[in-house]
């Protein structure tokens, strides 16, 4: 059994070719296709989030309303760039967005991907510290945004307050009590992913991963979760931790999917640069008549390790055919590899 969801990089653009032609658009739909993956018995509404792009960006605004629009389905992000955000200030965001959705939200973060701009973190005044590099940018704000969402006082309160104060110190509001336990670092290489077992995040794997090994992607996944199993394990734990994998899959039943995703296009990994230093395995698509994909998948190791697949969705496609997409992998594909 998995958890299944989608995953939106909320994609807009002017082409007439395009359902989502404004950032409204994409916001909206955004809202519409979470109800919809609800409703067809999905298990999570995942977003991307890029800054400097006509991409989805900040993302509570978008996690309340969906929020406040379903009733079970998991709402997430993969991931939250960490060098561009005030941990504080995202500690009482997400706080917020978290009761609205009755404690459902399930927030990945990392040091993000690539991006429109040259050090786009110091438009938002951020510069790593003398001696940091921009990843250790985003460990520092990861640190101080998770030890904030303990709920523990720690600002001195003022002896002559607007309002009245509860005793001690004081901490940020509102506080969710439980979202500690739903953060996941979106993790690339396997010394990432030993650092968010032991800092006790949940694993988030994506589409692409730093080649350390020269393996296929699903092979160099599964290890790293494995890695980050055992130091999960080492560190002491006591809850079970999750683990999500990010796929493109795309069931063809009909024949608009053969149109769209019928020509055999990226059916093997490829290799790339996210920088001038990193050499980055990107993984394949999975596109095909329902009883192939099932045999396909069932070779994917990273899957096999994972508690939660999510979807990648062509959302400039529309609702209607992101909604198609999602209930043809629930409906034909995940039985047959025993993930419903």
């Amino acid at each position: 059994m998995k958890k299944i969801g989608f995953l939106s990089f909320g994609h807009w653009t002017d082409s007439p070719q395009s359902r989502a032609r404004s950032a409204a658009d994409v916001l909206l739909q955004s809202i519409d296709l979470a109800v919809a993956a609800e409703e067809l018995g999905a298990d999570g509404a995942y977003f991307r989030v890029h800054h400097f792009a006509r991409q989805l960006a900040s993302p509570f605004p978008l996690l309340a309303a969906v929020g406040a629009r379903t009733s079970r389905i998991e709402i997430g992000t993969g991931v939250i760039d960490m060098r561009y955000e005030n941990p504080l200030y995202m500690a009482e965001d997400a706080g917020a967005a978290d009761l609205i959705a009755g404690g459902r939200l399930q927030l990945g973060i990392s040091r993000g991907s690539g991006e429109q701009v040259i050090e786009g973190w110091r438009y938002f005044g951020y510069a790593p510290g003398e001696g940091e590099t921009h990843a250790d940018l985003a460990r520092r704000h990861t640190e101080v945004f998770y030890e904030v969402l303990k709920g523990e006082g720690f600002a001195e309160p003022n002896p002559r307050p607007m309002f009245p104060n509860p005793p001690g110190l004081l901490r940020v509001e509102p506080h969710s009590p439980s979202l500690r336990e739903r953060i996941w670092w979106g993790s690339a290489s396997n010394a990432t992913a030993v650092w968010a077992a032991e800092m006790g995040m949940n694993l988030q794997t994506s589409t692409l991963k730093n080649d350390e090994t020269g393996k296929p992607l699903h092979i160099q996944q599964a290890e790293q979760i494995r890695a980050y199993r055992a130091a999960w394990r080492a560190a002491g734990h006591t809850r079970t931790p999750r683990v999500s994998v990010s796929r493109s899959i795309f069931a063809l039943v009909n024949d608009m999917d053969r149109m769209y995703f019928g020509q055999g296009r990226q059916e093997q990994d490829t290799i790339g640069f996210l920088d001038e230093n990193i050499r980055a395995v990107f993984g394949r698509n999975y596109a095909a008549e329902p009883d192939v994909l099932i045999r396909e998948l069932a070779k994917d190791e990273a899957i096999a390790e994972a508690d939660t697949l999510l979807l990648t969705v062509p959302n400039q496609l529309g609702v209607d055919y992101c909604a198609h997409v999602i209930d043809a992998i629930l409906r034909h594909v995940a039985p047959g590899l025993g993930w419903r």
